[in-house]
């Protein structure tokens, strides 16, 4: 986060709110994974296989309301602004950025070109060399900006169709179609214009295909949000992370100071604006 500040970057940060109904499903197997690996893990600490057990404790992590609540605490110290979301918080950060109160929309899932966001970023945060999954190969990964309106001129479609496309692959929200990749789906859509023509040469349905259009292109989101960035409270954050949580205060010390520089400049540069 310090580093993203000492780059110029002023980030906010959504978090989400109630799920929709129809993500119950999804939701329910990622809780089956985590078990699984669990129970993974457990084996190959057994058997002494540690990458094998480093690999299953990292599929093992979950996010409670308590580990929220404290990152929440932690952003007000930092004077980061953040958004609790009424629904998906892609969604939320969607709308914010289609709105022109942030720039993007920053994740690792394209739901966010689905769900209307102009541009999208990847990689913001894990730049660097980066472990392919289930593979001893590391690969180069930098940040990547995807710009919707891009994507829809090469794609050759509109936005509701690239929805419809997500219908037909499978979403967060619905299975998809067995057999559906992006090609498929791509060339179905523009064939027959929309999803109904394309489960009707299929002879398939898909379930509360209405339902999940509508979570993507009229969802539940705050439609207007004020980001207010403000200085941090170093002695705060000293007291939660080095006095509560045993973090280094050299490392804080270092990471407080690259905030301290980055306020200051953007300080600057807001002053130079109004003079200039």
């Amino acid at each position: 986060l310090s580093n993203f500040v000492a780059a110029g970057i002023k980030p906010a940060f959504v978090f989400d709110g109630e799920p929709p109904r129809l993500k119950a499903r999804t939701l329910v197997n990622r809780g089956e994974v985590k078990r699984r690996a669990e129970r993974e893990w457990r084996e190959a600490v057994e058997i002494g296989d540690l990458p094998t057990a480093r690999t299953k404790a990292m599929q093992t992590s979950r996010l409670t309301n308590e580990m929220v609540k404290q990152s929440e605490q932690l952003l007000d110290l930092l004077g980061i602004p953040w958004v609790q979301a009424p629904g998906e918080g892609e969604a939320q950060a969607s709308e914010m950025a289609r709105t022109g109160t942030a720039y993007a929309a920053a994740s690792q899932d394209f739901d966010s070109l689905l769900f209307g966001s102009p541009r999208l970023v990847k990689n913001l945060a894990i730049s660097g060399r980066r472990k392919l999954p289930r593979k001893e190969v590391y690969v180069e990964v930098h940040p990547e900006e995807i710009s919707l309106e891009a994507t829809l001129a090469n794609l050759g479609i509109t936005r509701e169709q690239l929805v419809d496309m997500g219908l037909l692959i499978g979403t967060d929200f619905n299975e998809g179609v067995k057999g559906i990749g992006p090609k498929k789906a791509l060339g179905l859509i523009k064939k027959h214009g929309s999803l109904e023509g394309a489960i009707a040469e299929l002879a398939v349905d898909i379930e509360s295909k209405d339902e999940v259009r509508k979570i993507f292109l009229a969802p539940d989101v705050l439609p207007h949000v004020e980001l207010r960035f403000l200085d941090p409270d170093p002695e705060g954050v000293r007291r939660m992370l080095c006095d509560e949580h045993d973090f280094s205060r050299d490392r804080i010390d270092a990471a407080l100071e690259k905030f301290g520089v980055a306020r200051t400049e953007q300080k600057q540069k807001s002053l130079d604006s109004w003079f200039g």
